[in-house]
């Protein structure tokens, strides 16, 4: 889908109703934060399980996105699109599990043996329904063996259909700069994709 496509099918009516979601729960209507659950935790959670790859952890961390909306709703101020302020809480806990995967990485293989195992061992695995959702299994191995600074942008523009502009701003960085992690990130899908003989990623 191209930029303009992307910014053709946001719904500025959408956009205006979460906004004022966000405004209700920092005045004190704690029953908002649940309307927001309501429409963003799925495209939230499928971001985290795209970029992470195993289910419970992304779990954790869209619930987690939630807590630190509630935790920080007297501060809200509505600048932003609604979804960009909450990709930008869910893209800066994805970079804190990389760190602390890093330096646990022992506990990082743990957790996805256990995943995988648990997977295997079921057929109603909720994992399951979102790789339903993916092009393949070689794009989804492709894409998390990316660089963590090129597979945020790829899984927010690609997957979660968000515009180069509000990629930018969750990532706090330039267009052009976007656009460059995106062009870099295609090059390495395809020379992986090529490599391992899987589909191809326009």
């Amino acid at each position: 889908m191209t930029e303009a496509g992307r910014n053709q099918d946001s719904s500025p009516l959408e956009d205006e109703s979460d906004r004022q979601l966000l405004i209700q729960l920092r005045d004190g209507e704690d029953l908002a934060l649940n309307a927001l659950m309501d429409r963003w935790r799925k495209p939230i959670l499928a971001y985290f399980y795209r970029t992470i790859g195993d289910y419970e952890t992304a779990a954790d961390l869209a619930q987690e996105v939630f807590v630190r909306v509630y935790r920080a709703r007297r501060k809200y101020k509505p600048k932003a699109k609604a979804s960009a302020y909450l990709f930008t809480i869910a893209a800066n806990l994805a970079r804190n599990h990389f760190r602390w995967t890093k330096r646990h990485p022992e506990a990082a293989l743990t957790d996805e043996v256990t995943s995988r195992m648990e997977r295997e061992s079921t057929q109603s695995d909720p994992a399951r329904a979102l790789e339903q959702t993916e092009s393949s299994a070689a794009v989804r191995s492709a894409v998390q063996r990316l660089p963590e600074k090129l597979r945020t942008p790829v899984v927010l523009f690609h997957f979660n259909e968000l515009p180069q502009s509000e990629i930018a701003e969750i990532l706090r960085c330039s267009e052009k700069t976007v656009e460059t992690r995106l062009y870099r990130a295609r090059k390495m899908l395809r020379d992986s994709l090529i490599k391992t003989g899987g589909e191809n990623v326009n």
